[in-house]
């Protein structure tokens, strides 16, 4: 997707070959920096501080933390390490643990001298892989916004979105933002309401910079104004992302997607989840039950990060001194309150047969263990 004009991707292998640089997502919106990583731990500490988000970008640069790895160790102790540091950094998205299988299953058999030309190239074919995903799940969720535009000649589609479900948590397209940017350059009239997503603010600071960049139309709204928008008829359809999605067709996404989903079933509103296949866990059919949701440090919650007038950064605290704060960083919604998950391959109904349809090889592969 393009900043101002130039064509960026969030992660990519560094002209000497070896390291690898990603956009700092820490000090956007109003810092763009690029910053280089250059060694296992600091693949680790990117996706632990967030410097890189989004299931399906955390993914790819697991993989590439491996490759990493494997400049400095390519033993199967050093593989081991690799691995398990990773796998560590962050407990909700299934992509990390799908890549680092993937690397692992790949790289075992492998003698030390072959491990790092492999693991550099398989971790650009997966960088590539997600591109083509999101490409496809822009393709399908195109029509969901064509027929908006239809049933309201002449009129702006009004989409909701939540969290950052875009090309910044992917390597290029986004997953929600897919179907947005595709119908932006096809001329369709947009509105994009953008949740500003407390309490780490990715819909406020990172979905609108890059609509914004982009060009794309969008207002930015606080998070309990969705229900309102649903109310008065501002929203056409809701589109967002997911972190984790079970094989019946629950969806694990953002703290704060629930209560849309069941704002948008009260008010008549489609709900849409647009994901790539390896967000769906197939070994999953509980996601209340199932899928441990990351708790996460409350000073996330007590403290905002943003300009002053000056244009420097300031940290302040929001919170009551003293208050213990719990910081639930995701919620399960249920596919009873999903009108469709938009994959790569189509858009499915919420449900096991519905997901099974899509990619019977992976439901019959889960069906068999």
């Amino acid at each position: 997707m393009k900043v101002d004009g130039r064509p960026y991707r969030t992660i990519w292998l560094a002209e000497d070959g070896w390291s690898v640089e990603i956009l700092d997502q820490t000090r956007l919106p109003h810092r763009f920096a690029v910053e280089r990583l250059q060694g296992l731990d600091a693949a680790a500490r990117a996706i632990r501080t967030m410097q890189v988000r989004g299931a399906p970008l955390i993914g790819v640069t697991a993989a590439y933390g491996v490759a990493l790895a494997m400049t400095e160790d390519p033993s199967d102790a050093g593989l081991a390490r690799a691995c398990d540091l990773l796998l560590a950094t962050r407990p909700t998205a299934v992509n990390l643990r799908w890549a680092l299988e993937g690397m692992r299953r790949l790289l075992q058999p492998l003698g030390d001298k072959a491990r790092r030309q492999a693991a550099y190239a398989r971790a650009g074919s997966l960088a590539e892989e997600d591109v083509a995903l999101c490409r496809a799940i822009g393709g399908h969720g195109l029509a969901l916004i064509e027929a908006a535009a239809a049933r309201r000649p002449g009129e702006r589609v009004r989409v909701l979105t939540h969290c950052n479900a875009g090309w910044l948590a992917t390597v290029d397209w986004g997953t929600a933002t897919a179907p947005i940017y595709l119908a932006h350059e096809r001329g369709i009239p947009l509105q994009v309401w953008v949740d500003e997503t407390r309490p780490r603010n990715q819909g406020a600071a990172l979905t609108a910079w890059e609509l914004g960049h982009h060009g794309v139309p969008h207002r930015v709204v606080a998070d309990n104004v969705g229900g309102h928008l649903m109310q008065h008829g501002l929203v056409d359809l809701c589109i967002v992302g997911t972190d984790r999605t079970t094989a019946t067709g629950d969806v694990c996404n953002k703290i704060g997607t629930y209560l849309k989903a069941l704002a948008a079933r009260d008010n008549g509103v489609p709900f849409y989840v647009a994901l790539p296949s390896p967000t769906i866990d197939w070994s999953l059919s509980d996601g209340l039950a199932e899928i441990a949701i990351e708790e996460r440090d409350g000073r996330e919650v007590t403290h905002l990060t943003g300009a002053t007038a000056d244009g420097s950064l300031a940290t302040i605290e929001v919170v009551a001194p003293g208050s213990p704060v719990a910081n639930y960083a995701f919620d399960v919604t249920p596919a009873r309150l999903v009108s469709g998950l938009i994959t790569e391959r189509g858009i499915a109904p919420a449900s096991r047969e519905g997901l099974a349809a899509l990619f019977p090889e992976q439901a019959s592969a889960e069906s068999e263990r």
